[in-house]
């Protein structure tokens, strides 16, 4: 008779066996293609990871220069973490394998469980009883799998066409595989991330766990999550209470209407939170609760870069008198206040060029008129920035065509970031992509965050002010 290890409470160690594991196995089929053990393997070996990995498959003898053996009992060594791709049939028997070996975590990939129909159901319910009387932990089913950029831990299943991804101190999360490598290029973020998690149908290991895991984890700083439902609201909110209070907790939930909600339920096999609950449980903790999808990967880059604010008075910079206008009115949603002048700065802003002292700070007219005004743009920027009113700014800029203002642009960011602690977010327009998109490299490479129009860059800095206040009356 087969005897299992008693099921240990859930704690931060369980899911240290997942993102910190010493040795993989990789159970699946390893022929070529675009998914499947074979990429994984590939995956693993060209992201650099650290650890061993067995490859796990009775008719093959070797892959990607690795020995494969016939069944985990066969793994002369101990195994921490198991991949798991095989037919959704075969999957709980696999798993008692695991147990009997000793494997402490194992991700499910394979997929028709839940999400599928009533017998997928069964199928879960199978397998969710076996981790409960084993002690194994599982992520999935129905999974993209995780990433942990520290130890070269991507094991992903598709073919991204990249391995190695930027370390960084943003955590990506999501109930969906569409915040991993095979679906997002991570190359392009200059910030990186620490890890990625798909959290598939979780059956077993879910947000609350891995937002706790994630609250103690010394290398993720800013926590981004999508959410379909939320297993237990009640832990969910004690542990998001806690994190929020010491790192930002980004979060973007489906499901907001019923259709929505009908949707969810139908693509991992759960029930969705009544939004109206989300809402009030976000405010509650302290959660920054995201919009759009994009915002999952842009919102970060306010927190990665760029200091909080010390107050709620917003200065703007900008090349067009009526993105400035509004920039008033989306800041006030946020509580952000447009800033005063001192008379110094005015000063020294007329004397450039008359009435440009004003908030917001429209540069329009004399970049029409001042000989050589790019080369002054410095000088405003950090006297606006400098102002004892001015505790955030929002920067508007116009990029040429040939691109003859991005190196004084860039000049003037290479000096505030030497001279200013205070948060700058930037929107950039101009008639040729390729140049735009060349400014906003320069920029993001200094550390400073460029967003995609002017509300999102007006509503990073309403979410940082939101993280300071709130972090403020904890201390």
């Amino acid at each position: 008779m087969t005897t299992y290890r008693a099921r240990q409470p859930h704690s931060r160690n369980d899911l240290g066996n997942f993102y910190e594991a010493r040795s993989v196995a990789v159970i699946g089929t390893f022929r070529d293609g675009w998914f499947g053990g074979s990429v994984s393997i590939k995956s693993l070996l060209n992201a650099g990871y650290e650890g061993l990995i067995y490859p796990i498959n009775p008719t093959y003898k070797e892959v990607h220069g690795l020995r494969v053996y016939s069944r985990v009992s066969d793994v002369p060594g101990s195994i921490d973490l198991a991949i798991i791709m095989i037919n959704v049939r075969r999957v709980p028997q696999v798993l008692r394998e695991c147990a009997e070996k000793g494997v402490k975590a194992v991700i499910v990939v394979a997929d028709g469980f839940a999400e599928r129909d009533q017998g997928g159901a069964l199928l879960q319910r199978e397998i969710v009883d076996i981790a409960e009387r084993t002690g194994l932990r599982i992520i999935g089913p129905n999974t993209a799998g995780i990433v942990n950029t520290a130890n070269g831990l991507n094991m992903c299943p598709y073919d991204a066409g990249y391995y190695k991804l930027r370390k960084g101190s943003v955590a990506i999360c999501a109930q969906t595989g569409m915040t991993n490598p095979q679906a997002f290029p991570y190359r392009d973020l200059r910030f990186g991330v620490s890890k990625i998690c798909d959290f598939g149908n979780k059956c077993d290991v879910d947000e609350c766990d891995l937002l706790e895991y994630l609250g103690g984890d010394p290398e993720t700083h800013v926590i981004s999550m999508y959410l379909e439902s939320i297993s237990n609201g009640r832990r969910f909110l004690e542990i998001a209470s806690r994190v929020a209070l010491r790192k930002p907790v980004l979060l973007l939930k489906s499901g907001r209407t019923r259709e929505g909600a009908r949707a969810s339920a139908s693509h991992t096999g759960s029930l969705a939170l009544n939004d109206d609950i989300f809402e009030a449980a976000c405010k509650q903790a302290g959660v920054l609760r995201l919009e759009r999808f994009n915002d999952l990967f842009e919102m970060p880059k306010m927190f990665a870069y760029q200091p909080l604010p010390e107050g709620n008075r917003m200065g703007i910079i900008t090349i067009t008198g009526g993105v400035g206008v509004l920039s008033i009115d989306e800041g006030s949603k946020y509580g952000l206040v447009i800033s005063s002048l001192s008379p110094r700065t005015k000063g020294t802003l007329n004397a450039i060029f008359p009435n440009l002292g004003e908030v917001p700070v429209d540069i329009g007219p004399p970049a029409a008129s001042v000989r050589d005004f790019s080369s002054r743009y410095p000088e405003i920027f950090s006297a606006v920035l400098a102002d004892e009113h001015v505790d955030c700014l929002f920067n508007i800029l116009w990029v040429d065509p040939v691109g003859g203002l991005i190196e004084e642009y860039e000049t003037a960011f290479k000096r505030m970031k030497e001279a200013y602690r205070k948060p700058v977010v930037t929107w950039l327009y101009g008639p040729d992509r390729v140049r735009v998109d060349e400014m906003r490299e320069r920029m993001e490479g200094l550390g400073f965050p460029v967003f995609p129009d002017p509300e999102t860059s007006i509503r990073a800095l309403g979410m940082a002010l939101t993280f300071k206040n709130l972090a403020g009356r904890s201390s």
